[in-house]
């Protein structure tokens, strides 16, 4: 059979992952004719590579006869930045242990961040975001931070790009967030009020690689009622980056390197 224009030149491991890319979007359950129609590619190709996606175990066929991530897919991806989690962890639990706050650890892949890993507090703030799940750069203090630490091509390039708006607060002018990107380097920490939800307003730091460089970025998340105490949070957030650098300094180069291609890749 033919393949559609955007099926044509495409091999069999490029549709297999244009399938999955689905899920990533939507976790489902998701009807073949939806994946399809997503995909770009005919029905009968669907039906023949989720059938072999199932039978391995990547996916999973509801009662009703929709799709769903497979847990062999599920178990595979608990080890992607496992051992990052590990290292981050124990120091960011205590800087929970110190704020009661929502905290968490991100890192920047392409113009969004990855939440590596989250310590949720019992104050009430919007849950946008869990681990393995990604948020925009500008409208989350950890997002801003990173942006603000990338050379300059990459910051024009993003602020060049239409700035999606997650808020009536989101600052979406480009001239208004390269100002704010630029204090962000001056100061050494970023802040948001409802920028990305109502009801929440986050504080950030970075985290610097041994050779300097900003990879990642540690921040907290606060009910917007509550504004005024983002400050008093510098400081255990600078103390559980500073603790955090010195753990990566003397780690053993290869895993190094392993982090790196983590952060970076």
């Amino acid at each position: 059979m033919a393949g559609t224009p955007r099926e044509a030149g495409r091999s069999t491991t490029s549709r297999v992952l244009a399938i999955l890319e689905v899920f990533g979007d939507d976790p489902g359950p998701i009807t073949l004719s939806d994946i399809a129609t997503r995909t770009g590619m005919p029905l009968t190709t669907v039906h023949r590579l989720v059938g072999e996606l199932e039978q391995w175990g990547a996916l999973l066929r509801v009662p009703d006869g929709r799709y769903q991530v497979g847990i062999r897919l599920w178990e595979i991806g608990q080890n992607a930045g496992v051992r990052l989690r590990d290292i981050v962890h124990p120091p960011l639990q205590d800087l929970f242990d110190l704020t009661h706050e929502t905290v968490h650890f991100v890192v920047r892949r392409g113009t969004e961040v990855i939440y590596v890993d989250r310590i949720y507090g019992s104050r009430r703030v919007p849950r946008l975001a869990r681990v393995g799940s990604r948020l925009p750069l500008h409208p989350t203090a950890v997002g801003k931070v990173l942006l603000a630490y990338q050379d300059p091509w990459f910051r024009e390039s993003y602020l060049a790009n239409s700035l999606e708006r997650h808020s009536r607060f989101t600052i979406t002018e480009p001239a208004r967030l390269a100002r704010e990107l630029d204090s962000i380097r001056e100061q050494g920490y970023a802040k948001t009020q409802e920028e990305m939800a109502l009801g929440s307003c986050s504080v950030a730091i970075p985290v610097r690689a041994p050779n300097d460089e900003v990879v990642a970025a540690i921040g907290a998340v606060l009910p917007s009622n509550r504004s005024t105490d983002m400050a008093r949070y510098l400081p255990p957030l600078r103390g559980t980056g500073a603790r955090l650098e010195k753990v990566f300094k003397a780690l053993p180069q290869p895993v190094e390197q392993a982090i790196r291609s983590f952060w970076l890749g």
